[in-house]
């Protein structure tokens, strides 16, 4: 039997490289004889860079940037012949701050600028820019900034380019040189909401980068001003396409300054790591992620997994640290064939994230059996 193990990181707890080697231990202590490839995948956001190396060959460049708080820390990203491969959470994470240091009033896209600006001094042609995990809600006005552009008030000033000085957004001023209009960007995640509005990047994520209500009221209007203003000095209507609210308002920011084009992030990357390929070679697929829920069926990876499976007729079993999806939605719009959860009557979830490792061993042990 050959299994292919294809699952996204637990996130705060695992990293999808840690979940397959827990998957494989675990189906080994019943299954010895069993033939597993391990291929972690992620959604476009973090952890991307992660599963890349070595599919596509990258280079790890190095250097330090600013984070979003703008002080300096040493990021990275991946170079192979004229493309780079940027994951914006490596320099604007949420992971980088505190949880008393999170405000997206005060946190910056700066440091994702710096990369960007760095890949087009190595000559970069084109830019995949992965989007997810940030700790900003800035529309993408440090980025921006870090590549040239200067952003002004009603006065003329400067503004700093964080969430806060979208409310006083006036006027925009392009860099003196260029730089980046023969670079094909791509922005690459698994967010479709639009800019503001009840469904976009304030309302939807910035409570969870630290933002309380007002806060998140005054981020809003803060977005729709800075959409009012782009129109007016770019000409370009982005707002209310899928994907200008990704990693708070980075994605509007990469379609007007950047001409970027956005894409789901996990249909490339399962491109990229010849999935398909891997696929047709296996009788079994196990795949997973930290919590199965509805955002699972909009463009995350277990859903891109199981679309495949299905066309394939290959055998899906979840393994995830928890589920609020039922056993219906698992089966009709899944194709899973079992779903097996970390967290349980016995198990609470605080329990499950820090146990992760050795309960996923266990349970993947459990899934073995049934496949035995």
């Amino acid at each position: 039997m050959k299994v292919l193990v294809a699952p996204d990181k637990f996130k705060g707890s695992l990293t999808a490289r840690q979940v397959c080697k827990a998957v494989e231990e675990g189906l080994l202590a019943v299954l010895p004889g069993v033939e597993i490839i391990r291929l972690p995948l992620a959604d476009g956001g973090e952890g991307s860079l992660d599963v890349l190396w070595e599919p596509l060959s990258l280079k790890r460049i190095e250097l330090t940037v600013r984070d979003p708080l703008l002080r300096p820390v040493r990021a990275y990203y991946g170079m192979a012949g004229e493309s780079a491969y940027i994951e914006m959470a490596v320099a604007s994470g949420l992971q980088l701050l505190t949880a008393g240091e999170r405000d997206p009033l005060k946190t910056s896209t700066y440091g994702t600028g710096e990369l960007i600006a760095d890949a087009l001094r190595k000559g970069a042609g084109e830019i995949y820019l992965f989007a997810g995990g940030s700790a900003t809600n800035d529309a993408g006005l440090g980025m921006a900034a870090a590549l040239g552009f200067r952003f002004t008030d009603s006065r003329g000033r400067e503004l700093p380019p964080v969430g806060a000085s979208l409310q006083r957004l006036e006027h925009i001023r392009p860099p003196s040189r260029g730089g980046a209009e023969n670079v094909r960007f791509t922005l690459l995640g698994d967010v479709t909401n639009p800019l503001y509005g009840k469904k976009g990047a304030a309302f939807v994520y910035a409570a969870q980068k630290g933002a309380g209500a007002a806060t998140v009221e005054r981020l809003d209007r803060g977005l729709r001003r800075f959409a009012r203003v782009t129109e007016k000095m770019c000409g370009r209507r982005v707002a209310a396409m899928p994907g200008s609210g990704a990693a708070g308002g980075l994605g509007a920011a990469a379609m007007i300054f950047l001409n970027a084009e956005i894409h789901s992030g996990v249909e490339r990357i399962l491109e990229w790591s010849r999935f398909n390929e891997q696929l047709r070679q296996s009788d079994v697929v196990i795949s997973g992620e930290g919590r199965l829920d509805e955002q699972t069926l909009k463009g995350k990876v277990v859903h891109g997994v199981a679309a495949r499976c299905r066309s394939y007729n290959k055998p899906l079993f979840l393994l995830c640290g928890q589920s609020r999806l039922g056993k219906e939605a698992l089966r009709e719009r899944l194709g899973a064939r079992l779903c097996k959860t970390l967290a349980d009557e016995s198990v609470k979830e605080e329990e499950a994230m820090r146990d992760a490792y050795a309960l996923l061993v266990r349970r993947a042990g459990v899934l073995g059996k049934v496949l035995k």
